[in-house]
């Protein structure tokens, strides 16, 4: 498959007198992170994460909805973010111009520092102002120079005089050619429920264990796998632990990417997925705040479930402060998918499902994963 992306150099100087590192990609501005081992694009006009491959494999798990080349309209695509909401804004708010999902990928992020070499990371810095919700956010990017892994830190504030409620998720999508039939979703959520459930008392009923899911006939999912059927659409689930996380992994094209994140940054995790002409068309791979895709109205209705929290408050001038880490590891063909993941020190340690072969995967971290707040 031929390659869209054309990296060219431009080096910008603004009007704070410091140059900073943007580049342009098909046309788009954008911030680009080189290491040894992986390349990572960061586009400005919506701030998406938009590619993550490897330095000799340059298939791109975030290819999802991205823009045909010389498109420069602001939009969220890849690997975008979802603030101050997680879905529809009420009918009052849309009628007002709030978009779906929030702001944050509908505005124009600018850098505050270049890619820069910080020990055995390069880190560079952006921000965003959403006028509509009155919040701002500051993101820090650290990107290995020796491993295929990089870490966000977002901190968001609230510019109102008062308080306000609020949600944040991240929203990751694969597709294809990374995605097909063959592509395994690991996660370490629990107790879930599908979205779509129009009660407002009980919209978690009926619920379910990880992987399984409950189509709209009652017949089981395995949330595993997609083939030809998106049915269940979106599925959520609490998280258990310190950590949560989720993988996708394509064995016979031998490439795996993850996302790894403080539970109490991050309590759910919800698996979106897409079918077009009976393929595999998108699966999200989301985590965040909430794990219920209604309005505010519904979610200070219902409060919480499973006893976890559906929406944050941030009071005046507040600031809150939440990270993650994202991964790209190698895989044999017929790796099984994975059972589970440990953070040790320095290192990302991801067991197969049903470890029969004993293969273990490991990410280096320079411990970064464990104070990634910082």
């Amino acid at each position: 498959m031929t390659r869209l992306l054309i990296v060219l150099s431009l080096g910008l100087c603004f009007a704070t007198g410091s140059t900073q590192g943007q580049e342009s990609v098909n046309g788009r501005k954008s911030m680009v992170f080189r290491g040894s081992q992986a390349l990572l694009v960061v586009d400005l006009a919506g701030g998406s994460i938009v590619d993550f491959h490897l330095q000799d494999q340059p298939l791109n798990p975030l290819q999802w909805a991205t823009p045909p080349a010389g498109d420069t309209a602001i939009r969220g695509f890849g690997h975008f973010l979802c603030l101050d909401r997680w879905g529809a804004p009420s009918d009052a708010e849309g009628a007002n111009g709030m978009p779906y999902h929030g702001e944050a990928a509908h505005v124009e992020w600018t850098p505050v520092s270049a890619p820069q070499t910080e020990g055995e990371f390069v880190q560079a810095e952006m921000t965003a102002s959403l006028p509509m919700a009155g919040l701002g956010i500051h993101r820090r990017i650290r990107f290995s120079k020796k491993s295929a892994l990089f870490i966000v830190r977002e901190q968001i504030t609230n510019r109102n005089k008062l308080g306000r409620v609020l949600n944040c998720v991240q929203h990751p999508t694969i597709s294809p050619p990374f995605l097909d039939e063959t592509t395994l979703v690991d996660c370490n959520g629990q107790k879930g429920f599908a979205q779509g459930n129009p009660s407002v008392t009980s919209p978690e009923e009926p619920s379910v264990e990880w992987p399984a899911a409950l189509k709209k006939n009652g017949r089981s999912v395995d949330m595993r796998r997609l083939a030809n059927d998106p049915d269940p659409n979106v599925v959520s689930y609490a998280i258990e632990g310190d950590y949560g996380w989720v993988t996708a992994v394509t064995p016979k094209k031998g490439l795996l990417i993850g996302y790894v994140w403080k539970t109490a940054d991050y309590p759910w995790v919800s698996l979106w997925r897409d079918v077009h002409e009976s393929k595999p068309a998108a699966r999200g791979l989301e985590f965040g705040s909430t794990g219920l895709h209604q309005p505010f109205p519904i979610l200070t209705t219902k409060g919480r479930i499973f006893g976890r929290p559906l929406f944050e408050f941030l009071d005046a001038n507040q600031t809150v402060t939440k990270s993650y880490a994202s991964f790209l590891l190698k895989v044999p063909a017929d790796y099984a998918g994975v059972g589970s993941l440990r953070v040790e020190n320095d290192r990302l340690i991801l067991s197969e499902r049903g470890g029969s072969k004993g293969r273990d995967l490991r990410v280096e971290t320079f411990d970064l994963v464990q104070r990634m707040s910082q």
